[in-house]
């Protein structure tokens, strides 16, 4: 007897309209800045003309090694994302385990969510010295806070009835946490990891044009330092790049782990 098998959903002209949309406006704006500025509206030798900005790519892949930029400040924010969710989800799910660790340090942690950690990089510079490590520790550290809350709240939102069904079939603590806890979670966690990876890549690239050393935060600091504004909005466009990067794998990773709504 043969398994049936769902066929696939054909795309609609539907599925299309949301990208189409969000590119047409892109491109309005850009035009409308262009616009702007070739009247004298908006000053030149403040914004480059988008024109000039799209024309500087090429000079900047060809002229600055741009690829190899790219893929540290790439390795570095993979390095601090990957510790910012091992070690922001355990801290939650540490701190929600046991009251007496959540009432004593959750509210440091929230204050260190909007502290300035990036003012703190001529200590991480003696810690670690002058290398890709204070950069990604930077990020890191930067980064954790959400991610420890979101996991907190995540993991304290579960419906209580899930909670008690457990309970009926007689789970272990282990059992229900990776059964009925975790999963319940997943969606709040994803939301702290996604906070954490904007928060790890500002710091990571702000460190980077502090310190000047490696990657595109260096770059963008030789080339403004240079009144290159037209390579400089290019560089950050590369900046822009790795975020999207990270947020389609993370997407990704979300699909995968939560297949069925």
């Amino acid at each position: 007897m043969s398994a049936t098998t769902t066929p696939a959903r054909r795309a609609s002209p539907g599925d299309y309209l949301p990208p189409v949309v969000g590119i047409g406006s892109l491109v309005v704006f850009f035009l409308l800045v262009e616009l702007l500025i070739q009247l004298g509206a908006v000053n030149r030798f403040i914004v480059p003309p988008p024109s000039e900005v799209l024309g500087s790519f090429g000079r900047v892949i060809v002229e600055e090694d741009i690829l190899q930029r790219f893929l540290l400040t790439l390795t570095e924010c993979l390095t601090a994302g990957v510790m910012l969710t091992v070690f922001g989800v355990s801290g939650g799910v540490l701190m929600h385990r046991f009251k007496l660790l959540q009432q004593a340090c959750e509210t440091w942690v929230a204050a260190m969510a909007s502290a300035p950690i990036v003012l703190m990089y001529p200590l991480f510079l003696v810690i670690f010295g002058r290398n890709a490590w204070t950069i990604i520790m930077m990020g890191f550290v930067a980064a954790l806070p959400p991610v420890i809350l979101k996991t907190i709240e995540g993991i304290a939102g579960t419906r209580k009835v899930l909670v008690n069904v457990g309970r009926s079939f007689n789970l272990t603590p282990t059992q229900q946490f990776w059964k009925i806890l975790f999963p319940a979670a997943l969606p709040t966690i994803f939301v702290g990891v996604r906070l954490g990876l904007i928060f790890a890549l500002i710091n990571i690239v702000g460190v980077e044009f502090l310190i000047n050393f490696g990657g595109l935060g260096q770059l963008i600091n030789e080339l403004a330092e240079r009144y290159d504004l037209a390579g400089t909005y290019a560089a950050i466009c590369f900046v822009i790049l790795v975020s999207i990067l990270f947020f389609m794998v993370l997407e990704k990773a979300e699909r995968w782990l939560r297949p069925v709504d």
